[in-house]
């Protein structure tokens, strides 16, 4: 079948993996990326390499009339920061990758919220693409369990591995998977993006509850103001002690670790910066 793709360095494998089962590519398209989550380089290199159109801008319906024109019948979404336009007059089928268990967790990027609720269990969904964002009927998923200490690192690893699963089952089974496709039904969710407030520490908060908002943030940072200055956090440990201290004391520094009193014990930042993860390209550690 032949199919254009929105893609990010992150959703390559849906590139890869619909090649190998003999889908050809005609375009891909992309999004400005931040260079610590997202990244385009091995999708832009490759459209490159391959001679196919690449288009940076956002796509529109004579794109999409475009694409029809060169015998183009399918959309693959695999990363995609605009909203598609209605598809239906000119292409076959389009379909979403979705990094959550549908209909919950609607939204941008719901993985940060999972880590912070505490889930037990997330997933991966392949979705028609509909009017309104994320919710077109469901093709398949891929659900795999969280563990209590898992990082937003090791999440977006079983996101990948689950992509992989994914892929493979919808790329060989598609035309089947599309006609058994089912609503997604009530009970569905949107999350909206994080907030600057959501990052900041709260050192009256439980330590737990601290570590997993830094393990929810991961390469993205939590803030927090220590002796009224600002700092962004990307590493840090914690344990729970009793103290006399007021929680968000500074009570030890040394090079770059820092100590600081919490509500029931302490955190030890061990990596942070004066500058936040936008503030410079790539990460400016202090």
């Amino acid at each position: 079948m032949r199919f254009a793709i929105t893609l990010s360095d992150r959703f390559k494998p849906v590139l890869d993996v619909f090649m190998q089962a003999g889908w050809q590519p005609m375009k891909i398209f992309c999004t400005p990326v931040d260079h610590r989550v997202h990244h385009h380089k091995a999708s832009v290199t490759f459209a490159e390499q391959r001679k196919l159109p690449l288009q940076l801008s956002p796509m529109t319906a004579r794109d999409l009339e475009e694409l029809a024109e060169m015998g183009c019948e399918a959309l693959l979404v695999g990363s995609y920061n605009w909203r598609i336009p209605d598809w239906t007059p000119y292409l076959k089928y389009a379909v979403n990758f979705h990094p959550s268990p549908l209909p919950l967790g609607r939204g941008p990027y719901p993985q940060v919220r999972a880590l912070l609720e505490g889930h037990k269990e997330w997933g991966l969904t392949c979705h028609k693409v509909g009017p309104e964002f994320d919710t077109g009927d469901i093709l398949a998923q891929e659900r795999f369990p969280l563990g209590e200490t898992d990082s937003h690192q090791v999440l977006d690893i079983k996101l990948q591995l689950a992509l992989h699963r994914l892929c493979h089952k919808v790329a060989n089974q598609f035309e089947r998977l599309w006609g058994e496709a089912s609503p997604q039904g009530d009970g569905g969710s949107y999350w909206p993006l994080w907030t600057d407030q959501d990052r900041m520490l709260d050192f009256q908060r439980p330590t737990a509850a601290l570590l997993r908002q830094i393990r929810a943030f991961g390469d993205f940072e939590c803030a927090a103001t220590i002796n009224n200055v600002t700092i962004f956090i990307h590493r840090a440990e914690g344990w729970e002690e009793t103290h006399h201290f007021a929680p968000g004391s500074l009570i030890y520094s040394q090079a770059e670790q820092l100590l600081v009193a919490t509500a029931d014990g302490m955190l030890l930042i061990s990596e942070w910066s004066l500058y936040g993860p936008d503030a410079v390209t790539g990460r400016g550690r202090r």
